[in-house]
């Protein structure tokens, strides 16, 4: 029987994390804001979190490991240094990518992953990295399947770690410099403004003349790259074949996202949550399979393919398109202003879209995590409204949630 590989689930801000926390993850890795690959994304916590991260955790059983995996420049030593001596008695390890913090991280004895930034790719450079300390390194994204299996064969005890879901670069473990060129505005620092996700339009801008001096071409001659957006990358999605990834011995499946909202989080972690359980029951099955990737669908993704676990890049990897093909759309319907507990009824102020009894909402807050129910009947005192309308408040009953969360109305898309 296949081992059972923990799931490791992207956090980042409060609801994201209590999403993954109530959706089944076995570890969540998440960043401070700075020396790490998400450090533009508006979702990062502060040192100031990380204690009230750990109880959550902890009350879950759930490790955590902080994102310190961005390139670490000369006159910053210090800083990270300070970051790794105040975040280590709240976190289980580090995921680094420079060998300056992982210097930083021996001195101080702390636990670290090798990220996939270093492009680890063969037994001899995990064993190497063992050597300095590492307890699990994140393979590069370009291994296949029986190369995976084969280092982890390889080099037990020590522990591998692969990406299974979620936004894949088109450059080698996404060490890119385009956004640097375009922006100044470094891709290794964690500041990727991803110009690879567009369309491209080639333009002729040297142009040729004839023996008259004048143009061949003229200068408006343009053509936008079709079919591809050319460098964008299909999303990575292994629940078709995540019993295999289990018998290739991998320790930690690896969910990308900590861009992403809540209702990800929460159907992503899901979904690998019931697969994995799924091969060890021995009900793992292709109905269950198409059951999982339908959920994760109304979430945000792009094409998914599988990602380079069978075989090397070719035209097959590039999206189409460079919108979210997620089957619902989320639609801001307003604030719980009140919750009777007693009850399990919530009073709600619409401010935006209307409701109606069978609606889906899900609401979302910082302890709440994302709840997701179909409503029943709504009220207003002794009134029974048949819409929820802007302007007004009605009350229903619902999961425990809190005052100040936010209420959205789940729509399907095209509908």
């Amino acid at each position: 029987m296949s081992a059972r590989p923990e799931i490791l689930a992207p956090a980042g801000d409060f609801v994201c994390l209590q999403a993954a926390l109530d959706a089944g993850a076995d570890a969540v890795y998440f960043g401070l804001g700075t020396f790490n690959m998400r450090a533009r994304s508006g979702v990062n916590f502060t040192e100031a979190d990380l204690p009230e991260i750990a109880a959550r955790c902890d009350r879950y059983g759930v490790k955590r490991y902080l994102t310190l995996n961005a390139i670490m420049f000369e006159g910053e030593v210090e800083a990270v240094e300070r970051t790794i001596v105040a975040a280590q008695p709240y976190v289980d390890a580090f995921i680094v990518s420079d060998w300056g913090v992982i210097a930083l991280c021996r001195r101080h004895g702390a636990t670290f992953h090798v990220s996939t930034q270093m492009s680890t790719s063969n037994s001899a450079a995990v064993k190497f990295l063992a050597s300095q300390g590492a307890t699990r390194v994140v393979l590069a994204r370009e291994c296949t399947l029986a190369e995976v299996a084969a280092i982890a064969d390889a080099v037990r005890p020590t522990e591998i770690e692969c990406f299974v879901h979620g936004a894949q670069c088109v450059a080698e473990s996404g060490r890119c410099l385009m956004s640097h060129d375009a922006f100044g505005k470094s891709a290794c620092r964690g500041e990727c403004h991803q110009p690879c996700r567009r369309r491209f339009l080639v333009k002729a801008v040297d142009l040729y003349t004839d023996a008259a001096g004048k143009p061949v071409h003229e200068s408006d001659t343009a053509f936008i790259v079709e079919p591809h957006t050319v460098l964008s990358a299909k999303d990575l999605c292994s629940l078709g074949f995540i019993d295999r990834l289990m018998a290739a011995g991998i320790a930690s499946f690896k969910i990308e996202g900590r861009a992403r909202n809540a209702e990800y989080v929460r159907a992503t972690v899901r979904a690998y949550r019931r697969a994995v359980d799924a091969v060890l029951a021995g009900t793992y099955t292709p109905a269950l399979v198409a059951e999982l990737t339908a959920e994760v669908k109304k979430v945000f993704h792009r094409e998914f393919s599988d990602g380079l676990f069978y075989g090397r890049p070719g035209a097959d990897q590039f999206t189409d398109s460079e919108d979210s093909l997620a089957t619902t759309v989320k639609r801001h319907v307003g604030i719980v202003i009140d919750y009777y507990l007693k009850a399990g009824i919530a009073q709600v102020k619409i401010q935006d879209h209307a409701i109606r009894p069978g609606d889906l909402v899900q609401i979302h807050g910082r302890t709440t995590g994302v709840q997701e129910f179909t409503l029943g009947e709504l009220h207003r005192d002794d009134e029974r409204p048949a819409v929820g309308e802007r302007g007004t408040w009605v009350t229903f009953k619902c999961p425990r949630v809190r005052v100040g969360d936010k209420v959205f109305y789940i729509e399907q898309r095209g509908t």
